[in-house]
């Protein structure tokens, strides 16, 4: 089990996710198709040659969903009982076939539940950047953890 529990963590803590991931044309078609997006940017490489960007921009929602499942392994893997929302979701450059991404997280608050005595919940700021360490997709997760067995 990677993930940590409630208590575990420190308001202002650093994890930067070793896991890095190299997005490639079947991911966004794939991707695009499953969750049924037509939008020609991402699928018609003739539109988007044609667009500002001059080639195919990978699915935002996909960037999205790889930031939250790079960050899984050394976050709530295990300790998660459920994750509360997601907020504040940004993209504010295009991701690309080819580029390589990674992602870094910051904890941001902490807090017992008032419903849980057995859990707390961990607010993290997930960053996902790209080969230029430019960012790329960020987020806040608010995750409802358990408490260590021992604690």
């Amino acid at each position: 089990m990677g993930g940590r529990y409630f208590g575990h963590y420190e308001v202002g803590e650093r994890i930067v996710h070793a896991i890095r991931r190299t997005v490639t044309e079947t991911d966004n078609l794939l991707f695009s198709t499953l969750t049924h997006n037509p939008q020609p940017l991402h699928l018609d490489a003739e539109y988007a040659r044609a667009s500002e960007f001059g080639r195919i921009v990978v699915n935002s929602t996909f960037s999205f969903g790889l930031l939250i499942g790079l960050t899984v392994a050394d976050t709530t893997l295990g300790t998660l009982l459920a994750n509360l929302g997601y907020d504040q979701v940004r993209t504010p450059r295009p991701v690309f076939i080819g580029d390589t991404l990674h992602a870094e997280t910051r904890v941001v608050e902490m807090r017992a539940s008032r419903s849980r005595p057995d859990a707390g919940i961990v607010v993290f700021s997930h960053h996902l950047l790209n080969q230029h360490d430019e960012m790329v997709c960020e987020c806040l997760r608010s995750a409802l953890l358990h408490r260590a067995p021992d604690a």
